[in-house]
């Protein structure tokens, strides 16, 4: 049970985020024809929030190897945009495995979070 919930999962998803970012724009380039347009603009706006989520997610994950508790909080705030913007473009996209991967990051953040020190307890010290 303790592997299934591992932070791990905070890297699957960055690896996740960021691949489907970079197919997603390449698919956009290579099928747009015509000049650069709004269309053009909207859709690699898509790809590039999945690659930046992705990124953060990364830092996140290496927050949480460091036991840097913001780190969680962080990947669950990413976590839940993720759910949300699979939920706006769901009509067109059925995003099922970066929704299941986006709860197994909160989900994951959420039992991990006790387990790690405070960072304000740590913040007295420097007072």
């Amino acid at each position: 049970m303790k592997t299934l919930f591992s932070i791990h999962w905070v890297l699957i998803a960055s690896l996740w985020y960021f691949g489907s970012g970079v197919l997603h724009d390449i698919f956009v380039i290579k099928n747009h024809k015509g000049i650069y347009d709004r269309e053009l603009l909207r859709l690699l706006m898509d790809g590039h929030v999945l690659i930046v989520s992705g990124v953060i997610l990364f830092v996140c994950y290496l927050m949480m190897l460091s036991k840097i508790q913001c780190g969680i909080t962080i990947a669950i705030i990413i976590a839940i945009g993720m759910l949300i913007y699979c939920l706006m473009i769901f009509p067109f996209l059925k995003s099922y495995v970066t929704m299941a991967i986006s709860i197994m990051v909160i989900i994951v953040g959420i039992r991990a979070f006790p387990t790690f020190p405070s960072i304000w307890d740590i913040m007295q010290k420097y007072k």
